[in-house]
């Protein structure tokens, strides 16, 4: 942080040619770290695997949240650099890097919306207001976490991780359990750090904005994580020529700054090929456009969903042989058998925490949930929507008011029952 705040106020003061090779030092000395930590172990592993070496391993601690806050702090470099910057102090400075509701899972902030928020007088008050819809949408959060993803993970990690094979029901519950708990596990944490921060008087950006209803991957990308593309957009894809160099160069460029953003996610092949799928579909939806095609609401949004189910197997997966056993059971159309997936779990000694309250399996359970998931991700208002709502209101509606304290009370029920909690993004 230190290193960062003086560079960022050098890159705000000069204006020679220098600031060029200030701002590249700065950037390389940040991503210096995140690749050390973070990338290290995969370089050397292979390494060792072309040219059959053994040189050990470091096997180090990844520091929690250090992608987030390099990018975070990259992006105040290149801001400096560009004179958008304002004088902070270093404590402000601080606040705005470590500031703890959005620091392990986001959003990606910028200085100029949260900055101005820190030194402001009004914030320092207590607003009854903010408290109330801070609450609302922390509850949200919470009760999406608790208790839909981390059902879903049920399902995901035994697919996943455990099972040898899997038949065709099999691995269509497994990715699509890991696709609503990644969503719901991941929006969750946003609404949850949204929802802390109002508590604060501090509003950060909005995420997510329902992305499983997109009809296109491009649609898809303007509404999933939506502080990560925007990164990705103003920091890698436009410095690269963005699409003012020729449509072969866009292509190029759309598919570089994809496959990054895939290698960001993560030290593997496996992030490398997802980041990689979606480059090559931004470029075929890009391709598509231009020769001014269209298809039916319907089908565009079943081909995109399609298209991300599948992709989110090799982000899950922790090798290719993982993820080829998955995909292998969602399109092995001789082996749909339900008794198969009825005795999967009861066969592993697999009980759903809720089982011996709700006298059900977790196959019944699953897939209950997958269904409720498809009703919530394409009907329900999202978070952005109720906040908006909310604001709207003279008077909190009585119904607000039970809903909060309802999900509050269930989720902490949840937790009591399932004592196991998966953090997703110790990748990060």
């Amino acid at each position: 942080m230190l290193f960062n705040y003086t560079l960022g106020r050098e890159l705000s003061k000069q204006h020679s040619k220098s600031s060029k090779s200030l701002l590249t030092v700065g950037v390389l000395a940040n991503l210096a770290l995140l690749g050390y930590f973070k990338y290290a172990d995969f370089f050397l592993e292979n390494i060792n695997h072309v040219l059959a070496t053994k040189i050990p391993l470091l096997h180090l601690a990844l520091p929690l949240a250090i992608s987030f806050y390099t990018f975070q702090q990259i992006a105040y470099l290149v801001d400096s650099y560009k004179k958008e910057t304002k004088e902070y102090d270093f404590l402000n400075y601080a606040v705005f890097v470590t500031f703890f509701p959005q620091l392990i899972a986001g959003p990606i902030v910028h200085h100029k919306e949260m900055m101005p928020q820190f030194v402001k007088l009004k914030n320092k008050v207590l607003n009854v207001d903010n408290i109330a819809l801070g609450l609302f949408i922390f509850a949200i959060g919470l009760f999406k976490k608790v208790v839909i993803a981390d059902n879903f993970a049920l399902w995901a990690t035994q697919g996943f991780d455990v099972s040898y094979s899997l038949n065709m029901l099999e691995a269509w519950m497994t990715s699509l359990s890991y696709t609503f708990q990644l969503y719901f596990d991941f929006s969750g944490y946003t609404d949850m750090a949204i929802g802390v921060a109002l508590l604060f008087n501090i509003k950060l950006p909005i995420n997510f904005d329902s992305p499983y209803k997109a009809t296109s991957i491009q649609d898809f990308w303007r509404r999933w994580h939506i502080t990560l593309s925007r990164f990705l957009k103003d920091y890698i894809y436009i410095p690269l020529g963005g699409n003012r160099k020729g449509e072969v160069r866009t292509y190029t460029n759309l598919f570089t700054t994809f496959l990054l953003g895939g290698i960001w996610h993560g030290a593997g092949w496996t992030f490398v090929l997802w980041g990689a799928l979606h480059g090559l579909a931004l470029v075929i939806h890009r391709f598509w456009q231009k020769l001014g095609l269209r298809m039916p609401t319907l089908l565009a949004w079943f081909i995109t969903f399609n298209f991300i189910n599948i992709a989110w197997v090799f982000f899950r997966a922790t090798s290719f042989d993982d993820a080829l056993k998955v995909l292998h059971g969602m399109f092995h159309f001789s082996d749909i058998s339900l008794s198969k997936a009825k005795h999967f779990y009861h066969l592993l000694h697999y009980k759903h925490p809720a089982a011996e309250l709700i006298n059900f399996n977790v196959v019944n359970a699953t897939f209950i949930l997958i269904v409720i998931g498809f009703i919530v991700v394409l009907f329900f208002k999202n978070a952005k929507e109720l906040q908006t709502y909310f604001q709207q209101q003279v008077k909190i509606p009585l119904w607000v008011a039970i809903a909060t304290g309802l999900m509050l009370g269930i989720s902490l029920l949840a937790l009591s029952i399932n004592t196991h909690s998966e953090f997703l993004y110790f990748n990060f």
